[in-house]
């Protein structure tokens, strides 16, 4: 597979702030999610070039939908006495389900 370009990388930041912000998640949630050495965020995206290189741009989608559901489930299974990410999450349900359907031509 080939690599991310600079630019590809530089939307893909954009992409994954924006997408922490609106799910109300942190880069931590993201370093645990990918189990990456930092949170900085060029070993994010180091992490994810990874899966990119394995599985293309499909295969990146699908791990970042992975990556939402299970937040999903853990937003779903916290205790009441702990506040809920759900309202964000809730907002951007399928968001990353329609992009991968986008990317495989299934619109």
């Amino acid at each position: 597979m080939v690599s991310l370009s600079a630019e590809q990388r530089e939307d893909l930041q954009a992409f994954l702030r924006d997408w922490l912000r609106h799910t109300g998640r942190t880069q931590a949630d993201l370093r645990r999610a990918l189990k990456a050495g930092s949170i900085r965020m060029p070993v994010l995206l180091d992490a994810l070039q990874g899966i990119h290189a394995r599985g293309g741009l499909a295969g990146l989608a699908e791990q970042l939908c992975a990556i939402e559901e299970t937040w999903q489930r853990e937003d779903a299974a916290a205790p009441a006495d702990q506040p809920s990410r759900s309202t964000p999450l809730d907002a951007s349900l399928g968001q990353l389900d329609l992009l991968l359907q986008e990317i495989r031509g299934e619109s």
